[in-house]
C-alpha cells in the first residue's frame, strides 16, 4: 500500500443558512442571464457533419458478461453482485500538495466544484464510486461545503468527509430529509513527509499505521460503514438512475467542436482535452496531466461525457465560504464525442435529482456508455469557458 494520510478539518459552529438553497423549486430560483456566447471559440464552430457521427453507427450485438448488469451510474457492464450497492461520495482535497490523489480514476461520476472564493477559486472534487469495496485506497479526503451536501444524496450515497464549516449544518440535520448518511474523520492516516502534515484515506481493509502513526488502528471504509449500522443497499430514499445513456454512440451531429475544454478556475486550471484514440475527455490540472498515485502505469482520469452546469452563488463570509444556487434552474454545455451542444438544468428541490436537457427542444440529454464528468461553474465567469 502505498504512503498517504489525512487534513482534518471540522466544522463546529451553528448558522440559519437562508441564502444558500433557499430555492425549492424552479419558479423561486434566482433569475439571472447567461451570456448568449458565453464561449470563446478559436476555430471554426460550425457544425462539422463530416466528422460527427461514428465510424460505424449500426447496430452491434451486445456480448453480455456473466453475471452482469448495466451499471446505473455508467451503462458499463459491471458485476450483478454489487447491483443493489450504494455508492459512496467522497470528498477529495484538490490543493496542488494534495496530489496524487489516490484510486480517483475508479470514480464513475466526478463533481468538480468552486471550493471557496478565496485562494484563486480553488475547486474540490467529489468522487462517486459504486464498486468502492474494491478500491485499496482513497483520497486524500477533505471536509465538505454547502453545495455537495444537496448532491450527493441524489445518489443515494454515503458521503465520506472530514467535517466541514457550520454551514453545512443545515443540509445534513434537515430532520424531514434524513437521506444525508455519511463518516466524518478518522481516516488511515500515514506521514508522506509534508512538513508534520498528514492526509487521510478510506481504505478497502482495515489498517494499523506505521511511523509516526504507529499503535493507531484505522477501520477500513467497510467496516466504518457496518458499524455505523448504514443501509449497504439502495433503500426508500433512492430515485433511481440519474442520467439516460445510449447503448450506441451519441455524435451529437448539430453540435460544435469541443476538442478543448479550458475551465475558469485560475488556481486549478482544469483543463479536459478530448483524446481521438480512446474517444474520451483526459483530466488535467496545474499544467500537467493528471496521474493516480495508486497505480504504476501513469493512469489519470478520463471521462466520456462532460456536463458544465452554470450556476449563481451566494458567498457567506470574508473567508470565501459559498454555495452555489443548484436548487432552481439554469443552463450549461454538454460535451461528448468531441463536440459540444448548450443544455438547461434542473433541480426543484432538495430530494429532486438534478436533470440536464437540450436548450433546443428540450428533451432530456443522453449519455454515451462511460464515466462523467460534472462541474458547477459560477455564472460570473462563465463567458471566459474555452471551447474549441
Amino acid at each position: 500500500m502505498k504512503k498517504y494520510l489525512g487534513i482534518v478539518l471540522a466544522g463546529a459552529m451553528m448558522l440559519s443558512l437562508a441564502a444558500c438553497g433557499k430555492e425549492t423549486s424552479a419558479s423561486s430560483s434566482p433569475s439571472f442571464e447567461i451570456s448568449e456566447n458565453p464561449i470563446v471559440v478559436t476555430t471554426d464552430d460550425k457544425a462539422d457533419t463530416e466528422t460527427s457521427t461514428s465510424e460505424d453507427t449500426s447496430v452491434k450485438e451486445d456480448v453480455i458478461p456473466p453475471n452482469s448488469y448495466r451499471s446505473e451510474l455508467t451503462n458499463e457492464w459491471i458485476s450483478n453482485d454489487i447491483k443493489e450497492q450504494r455508492p459512496v461520495a467522497v470528498m477529495i482535497d484538490n490543493e496542488s500538495t494534495a496530489l496524487p490523489h489516490y484510486g480517483t480514476s475508479n470514480a464513475d461520476i466526478v463533481y468538480e466544484i468552486m471550493n471557496s472564493t478565496a485562494n484563486g477559486r480553488i475547486t474540490r472534487l467529489m468522487c462517486i464510486f459504486k464498486d468502492w469495496r474494491n478500491i485499496e485506497q482513497i483520497g486524500n479526503i477533505r471536509s465538505t461545503r454547502p453545495t455537495n451536501c444537496f448532491l450527493f444524496p441524489e445518489y443515494n450515497a454515503i458521503l465520506v468527509h472530514d467535517g466541514g464549516p457550520f454551514y453545512i449544518n443545515m443540509w445534513l440535520n434537515k430532520s424531514d430529509y434524513p437521506n444525508t448518511d455519511r463518516l466524518s474523520g478518522g481516516f488511515a492516516r500515514i506521514d508522506r513527509g509534508k512538513g508534520g502534515t498528514y492526509e487521510e484515506y478510506a481504505t478497502s481493509e482495515d489498517y494499523k499505521g506505521v511511523g509516526e502513526y504507529s499503535g493507531n488502528s484505522y477501520d477500513g471504509l467497510a467496516t466504518r460503514i457496518e458499524k455505523a449500522k448504514f443501509d449497504t443497499e439502495y433503500n426508500e430514499y433512492y430515485k433511481g438512475k440519474h442520467f439516460t445513456f445510449s447503448d450506441e454512440t451519441v455524435t451529437l451531429d448539430d453540435g460544435k467542436k469541443a476538442e478543448k475544454i479550458e475551465l475558469p478556475y485560475p488556481h486549478n486550471s482544469t483543463k479536459l482535452t478530448y483524446n481521438k484514440e480512446t474517444k474520451t475527455y483526459d483530466y488535467s490540472e496545474y499544467g500537467k496531466e493528471y496521474v493516480d498515485g495508486l497505480y504504476d502505469d501513469g493512469r489519470g482520469m478520463s471521462f466520456k461525457n462532460v456536463i458544465i452546469q452554470i450556476a449563481r452563488f451566494e458567498q457567506f463570509d470574508d473567508n470565501g465560504y459559498m454555495c452555489f444556487y443548484g436548487i432552481g434552474d439554469g443552463e450549461g454545455y454538454f460535451c461528448t464525442e468531441g463536440k459540444y451542444i448548450p443544455i438547461t438544468w434542473e433541480k426543484k428541490d432538495q430530494p429532486s435529482l438534478t436533470k440536464f436537457y437540450r436548450k433546443d427542444n428540450g428533451e432530456e440529454i443522453i449519455l454515451n456508455t462511460g464515466k462523467t464528468y460534472i462541474t458547477i461553474c459560477p455564472a460570473d465567469v462563465s463567458k471566459d469557458i474555452v471551447m474549441e
